[in-house]
């Protein structure tokens, strides 16, 4: 059973809850030897490649848009990576950089959006002789969308005193188009993760001249983002460039096979107008990029699908669900985490689109489309009369189930048997979102993304109670914590034997022990099996 709730329109409209919550805003060279002393202009910092200015606050500094990569336009789109150019005195990093080329349906009709756009953003603690733990943050967006530009990190960087770097990577078929005729074999797709390996290296290389330590590294991301984590953690090419771990909402098993992609991405070139074998690279590479904004499907149940990473690769050898299982996963300390509400957002999207709720017959069709033949099964054990009769809470708590929380069960299972691994699912039903989600029948509850309010400053939103505002607190010294030292405070235990996950929520959050009862994880596991 292979299921994947993410669709071009519905993932257009997870980026229009993270819009909405942000607001309207905005060669490689050896590392130094020596930690550096702060400099005599805290706004001026060197990299390997030039200095950069950036902005100076009270309680932190940011430098935006700088590059990490050479731009992957002409002669090296769709090609690994290559090294950043030099450039002569002191750049402006006081602005982000341009979003990767984006799906059709971006929200900023490709505003501030070009194919030229490996930039990253470093938010730090004020300077000091003492080197600090980094995070770098993947962005979601189901591999078609989204950019590093909305994740303001100063709460992370000012109360959690670590260094955050948030990075832009290729998307959609430019990020992950598997063309044969683009490579040797194996050597095709992956752009957008070696986008995010390159953006590692870089961190290695420069982040010690930014106050941070390049040997306490944690990757991070959501979503998209949270799978790309797990790609890190079993692709060889990540190997050694970071030490921690943290996925939160990962759709991790959403891979595709190399063949798959292959045959996906030749019908994608021959519908751009590339079908001539003996010249559809040199076609593919003279396209405007405008001609290649329209997605990428790697991943299908019926509406649903995404781009992204492809396995049986030379960057991807292994799926990471097997590599997980298996134990061949990247032995480091791990926190990965869901929502408790996960899939209502989508559904909540679906219900303003089409501007009236699911009737009850819906409901098998619906289950079809994204369980397949296991659809009758998923519905004795998710009746409409245990959600009062609502489609919208019965699909949603059955994808919710099925594609998020028992999927992260599995890889809390199988990584816990290599390192620490710290579970949580973020459980605040009253979670902050957007006014057109607060007027549905039924309550999106704590949905896909909503967590990442009490992390990042997305601004836009309502603001937070007192009790959800000690919960971001919390959670920021808890995520801190974990970048800082592998662990995530002494009230979080480890998921062990007893699989004990932190339950996130106003008031007090408590250890919880049955997560996997809860969301019918035995039922799935057998259904997978």
């Amino acid at each position: 059973m292979r299921s994947e709730p993410f669709s071009r329109r519905a993932m257009a409209m997870v980026l229009a809850v993270l819009v909405l919550l942000a607001g309207c805003t905005r060669g490689e060279a050896p590392a130094p030897s020596t930690p550096p002393r702060p400099s005599a202009d805290p706004a001026i910092v060197q990299t390997a490649t030039g200095a950069v200015r950036g902005v100076v606050a009270s309680d932190h500094r940011r430098f935006d848009g700088i590059p990490y990569a050479a731009p992957p336009v002409g002669p090296l789109r769709w090609q690994p990576p290559a090294p950043a150019p030099t450039w002569q005195g002191v750049r402006d990093a006081t602005h982000t950089g341009p979003r990767c080329v984006q799906d059709s349906s971006d929200l900023e009709m490709g505003r501030r959006m070009s194919e030229d756009c490996l930039t990253l953003n470093v938010w730090t603690p004020p300077p000091s002789e003492r080197k600090r733990a980094v995070m770098v943050w993947i962005h979601g967006g189901a591999f078609i969308n989204g950019s590093s530009g909305i994740y303001d990190s100063r709460w992370l960087a000012s109360r959690g005193d670590i260094v955050v770097v948030t990075l832009n990577y290729r998307l959609g078929a430019l990020g992950f188009l598997a063309h044969p005729a683009l490579g040797a074999p194996g050597a095709v797709g992956n752009y957008g993760l070696a986008d995010q390996q390159a953006a590692l290296r870089w961190v290695h290389d420069n982040i010690e001249n930014f106050g941070g330590d390049p040997d306490a590294v944690t990757i991070a991301g959501e979503s998209a983002g949270g799978m790309s984590v797990c790609d890190h953690l079993v692709a060889p090419g990540s190997e050694g460039l970071f030490r921690a771990a943290l996925i939160q909402s990962g759709p991790c098993q959403a891979q595709v096979a190399l063949p798959e992609a292959q045959r996906i991405s030749i019908d994608y070139a021959r519908g751009a107008g590339c079908d001539d074998l003996r010249t559809v690279a040199d076609c593919l590479r003279g396209l405007p990029a405008a001609k290649l904004r329209k997605p990428l499907w790697y991943y299908h149940i019926g509406d649903d699908a995404l781009s992204g990473p492809v396995t049986g690769t030379r960057a991807l050898p292994v799926d990471p669900m097997t590599a997980i299982a298996e134990g061949q996963a990247a032995k480091v300390p791990v926190a990965i985490g869901t929502n408790r509400d996960e899939f209502t957002l989508f559904v909540a999207m679906q219900y303003l689109r089409l501007k009236k709720p699911f009737a009850p017959a819906q409901y098998p069709q619906l289950l079809s489309q994204t369980f397949g033949r296991a659809a009758a099964e998923v519905a004795i054990h998710y009746p409409l009369t245990r959600y009062e009769g609502s489609v919208a809470l019965a699909y949603s708590a059955a994808v919710t189930d099925g594609v998020f929380a028992c999927v992260a069960d599995r890889m809390a299972e199988g990584l816990a048997r290599k390192d620490s691994v710290y579970a949580y699912e973020f459980n605040d039903r009253g979670a902050p979102a957007p006014e057109a989600l607060r007027t549905l029948p039924f309550p999106v509850g704590a949905s896909h993304s909503l967590e990442l309010r009490y992390l990042f400053d997305m601004g836009g939103a309502p603001a937070l109670s007192p009790d959800q505002q000690e919960l971001s607190n919390e959670m920021i010294d808890a995520w801190s914590q974990f970048v800082r030292d592998g662990h995530p405070g002494d009230d979080w235990p480890a998921f062990g034997g007893e699989e004990a996950r932190l339950s996130l929520q106003p008031g007090g959050s408590r250890v919880e022990t049955d997560f996997d009862q809860t969301h019918q994880c035995p039922f799935w596991a057998g259904l997978k099996e």
